[in-house]
Parts: C-alpha cells; structure tokens; sequence
C-alpha cells in the first residue's frame, strides 16, 4: 500500500513542480505558500507539532502556537517551490538574494585546509548553507537522509548532488564510514543535528531527553577539530539573511555528552530567533 501511495504523491508533486517552473519565482513562492499552509496538516500531525511546541515551551499560548504552525507550513510550501530555482541560486542569477554575515570565517576555512564540521538545522531555506559553504571554495560533504518516497528521492538526490552539495552522503551506518574517510582527506562535512537519530544519546534539548546525533562530538575527541554553527532566516518573501557563526573550540578532554549537550544549547537559540521558521514536525521527543 505504501508503494502505491509514494506513487500517487509522485504523479501530485512533478505537475506542480512543473507548475511552479513556468509561473516564475516570486508567483511560485507565494503560490508554495498557499499550498504549504492548505494541504500541509494533512500530511502530518498538527497535534505532533503543538506537543512539540509545548516540550520546547515555545509560544506563550494555544493561539500563538497556532501562528507559529500556520506560518511554518508557509515556509515549509516555499522551500518546496524553491526546488524548481535551486539551480539559479547556484549559477548567480538569485545569489543577491542572500545576505551573508561572517564569509571572512568560510574564508578562512578554505584557506587553512583544516576541515570542521559545520552543524545547522533544518531552518528557512536550508538547502542554501550547503550550497553556499560549497560555492565559497570549501570542501565539503553534505549529510543528508532520503527521502521515503522511492519515486521523488532520485529527483531530489538529482537537484542536491548537481546544484546543492556535490558530495552527497547519505544518513546511516555506511555514511558514516564515509564521512569519516572524507575527513581525513581533509573535506569539511555538514550536517543537521536537530533530527531524531535511533543510534544518538539521550541529551536535553529545550530541557527535555531527546535522541541526538554524537557525530560532531566524536569528530571533536578524535580530530580535535572546529565545529561551526551556520544559521539561516527568511527575511522576507524571497530574501534571506545566511550567518556563519564563529567557530566553537572544544577541549578535547570533555566528554561526548558534554559537546553534544553544548550544541544543542546552540541550536535551542537558532530556533528561539524565529520559531516559524524551524521545520517543528520532526519527531525530536519520542
């Protein structure tokens, strides 16, 4: 039955690409919108959401939380619309849409041959950190996780590994291998932490235990690397502000809970900045 349902959704979503190709970006994004916000509840649960707001203790009521969602299925229908223009943001026509703040840091990155890790979660448009660190002459590997839908994944691996990140890695045991032989030919590797991972750490996140990736902690007691946070918000309907933050220096002595804990603190801020902008359906307490 799943099969058959990815199948539906692929034969739905590729007229709408299509759609969303011909109209332009401006009226593609606004258009992203209108659907994110229609038909994004029906695909997860807006009960999930709301408990998880109430977890991290974000909005100061039922209503705010309401608009907090309803914006967060706005951005989530742009992102989808942004797919389409992926392509014009890597060849420089979209590029001045964003803001950088902190490209003396990638900078230095790509001129000290030292690979970091650089950590971000899955905020508004976060395909464009990937590409941005990449397009600055970094070396870099991108983790990320396949979609459920064997029939859309090849589309979006297609658009990710031609436009966004060349080096693609996927999530898992075997990625990690490869990470970790990337690393040491001196590729730096991105990742989001902000996902549930079944063979992560129990760590508070908004003071609450959630399952979380130890890949930058490991890669810190073992290289005794950088890890540099990267934050990205939607300033407005199609402009962005991408900040890379200073590189955090951990003492290699401290122990794996301990980083991963700090980490979390900073991605805990990131969200605070603009709540509608994090992608809140993931399910981070289970």
């Amino acid at each position: 039955m799943k099969i058959i349902k990815h199948f539906f959704e692929f034969i739905l979503i590729v007229p709408i690409f299509i759609i969303f190709k011909i109209i332009g970006y401006k009226n593609a994004i606004n258009l992203g919108e209108i659907i994110g916000k229609k038909f994004g509840p029906f695909f997860r649960s807006n009960y999930k959401i709301q408990k998880n707001l109430e977890n991290s203790n974000i909005g100061n009521s039922e209503k705010d939380r309401k608009i907090i969602v309803n914006n967060m299925w706005g951005n989530y229908g742009k992102i989808f619309a942004e797919y389409m223009y992926i392509k014009k943001y890597r060849q420089n026509s979209l590029s001045s849409n964003i803001e950088v703040i902190g490209q003396n840091i990638l900078d230095e990155i790509k001129n000290s041959n030292e690979p970091v890790i650089f950590i971000s979660g899955h905020f508004n448009n976060f395909e464009l950190m990937a590409m941005h660190i990449e397009k600055s002459g970094v070396d870099l590997a991108a983790i990320y996780r396949p979609l459920n839908n064997k029939f859309l994944n090849p589309l979006m691996e297609k658009i990710r590994k031609n436009y966004i990140c060349k080096k693609q890695i996927k999530k898992g045991m075997s990625g990690t291998k490869e990470i970790l032989k990337y690393f040491k030919k001196g590729t730096s590797i991105a990742l989001m932490i902000d996902q549930r991972v079944s063979e992560g750490i129990s760590c508070n996140f908004f003071n609450k235990k959630a399952l979380t990736t130890t890949i930058p902690a490991q890669f810190v007691k073992k290289f005794n690397c950088e890890v540099v946070p990267i934050y990205i918000e939607r300033k407005n309907q199609n402009k962005f502000r991408l900040e890379i933050l200073k590189p955090i220096k951990f003492f290699k002595n401290e122990n794996i809970q301990i980083i991963t804990a700090n980490l979390n603190k900073v991605l805990e801020e990131m969200i605070k900045r603009n709540p509608d902008q994090w992608i809140w359906t993931h399910n981070r307490w289970k």
